[in-house]
């Protein structure tokens, strides 16, 4: 990699990869394109603004013109598309913009980097590209719906979206396969399990039940708390899709998990405990529809084949989780300010 374009980069797991990326290769120009919607934040990345390894541009992944500009300007030889819509709960009140943004803006993206990429870019049909150039699609384990008690999703698993969020993140996992496969354009799929860490906006469990908890707040749990979710700190999630693409086979799809399943209100408790509150701030509130039970990632291949593992067990990414918010309130406070308040009225009441 020399010069990567990394969309959504200003977002949770998107920021934390830009300072993976600048540290872990001393020469690579990072360019981060994001939109700046609810989740984008340009504080995550206020520690590397001035480095000259790095360029921030504000703009959506479905501007087309745009697009095109930056692949002309900064000759681009890597992409990492984190840009997605990503929460639940906001894809069922508006399922349109999960839709555009996550289908059409990877389909944009994809046009793109085929029209740079190709050897022959006067024949359209050429299936030639340069060596070395890379389209990576950051996708979910939620494209594979939901598990019983037992089992755990391989690559293989077939996909079955429950919510327009996770439909949304299929289809464009099928458009970047079809790239591959029509035009032989090269790619890698990698599906994570849920992240945690520091930077994530707090819709997400982890970072609510931490604000929640440090403000008295009840702390509302869907349902009875037992949906499990398999947790992966989001450094390791960084690292695994370097190696994937450093080492990826083109073409392939690939699962991150963090080997830690655990539910909903295990969790819950654990930070309750954590931060000395009661579980009397728990709050049961009317589960959300099409809520998957269990998700769990078999990472198998990653490890196998390309040497991966997560380097995080779940109590120590927890801890430097839970201490990374208590040392940025007034993070945590600034973005929970205004229309936050409104959003989470509307979800919790």
């Amino acid at each position: 990699m020399k010069n990567i374009l990394i969309t959504g980069g200003a977002g949770f797991i998107g920021s934390n990869f830009v300072h993976h990326a600048l540290e872990k290769y001393k020469e690579i120009n990072v360019v981060n394109l994001d939109a700046l919607t609810y989740a984008g934040n340009l504080e995550n990345l206020k520690s590397i603004q001035n480095d000259p390894r790095y360029t921030f541009v504000r703009g959506d992944i479905r501007d087309r013109a745009l697009i095109e500009d930056l692949f002309r300007t900064y000759n681009f030889d890597t992409v990492v598309n984190f840009a997605a819509e990503s929460h639940v709960d906001r894809s069922i009140t508006e399922p349109e913009v999960f839709l555009t943004t996550n289908i059409i803006g990877t389909q944009t993206l994809l046009d793109a980097a085929k029209r740079a990429w190709k050897k022959a870019p006067e024949d359209k049909y050429s299936r030639e590209y340069i060596d070395g150039v890379k389209f990576l699609q950051v996708s979910t384990d939620e494209v594979y719906g939901a598990l019983g008690k037992t089992g755990m999703f391989t690559e293989t698993t077939p996909l079955s979206p429950n919510s327009p969020y996770s439909a949304s993140k299929a289809s464009a996992d099928m458009v970047v396969r079809a790239y591959h496969e029509t035009y032989g354009m090269p790619i890698n799929i990698t599906r994570c399990s849920n992240n945690y860490g520091p930077y994530q906006f707090p819709e997400k469990l982890i970072p609510l039940m931490i604000h929640n908890c440090q403000n008295d707040i009840p702390l509302p749990v869907y349902g009875d708390g037992m949906q499990i979710r398999d947790w992966l700190y989001v450094e390791d999630h960084c690292s695994a899709i370097c190696t994937v693409l450093e080492k990826g086979v083109i073409g392939e799809v690939y699962n991150i998990g963090g080997n830690n399943e655990k539910a909903n209100i295990e969790i819950v408790k654990l930070l309750l405990n954590s931060l000395g509150k009661s579980e009397s701030l728990i709050t049961y509130v009317q589960d959300r529809p099409g809520h998957d039970r269990r998700y769990a990632i078999d990472n198998t291949k990653i490890t196998t084949q390309l040497g991966w593992s997560p380097a995080y067990t779940f109590e120590r990414g927890i801890e430097k989780t839970i201490d990374w918010y208590l040392n940025h309130c007034d993070w945590m406070k600034r973005i929970t300010s205004g229309a936050y308040q409104n959003y989470y009225k509307a979800m919790y009441r």
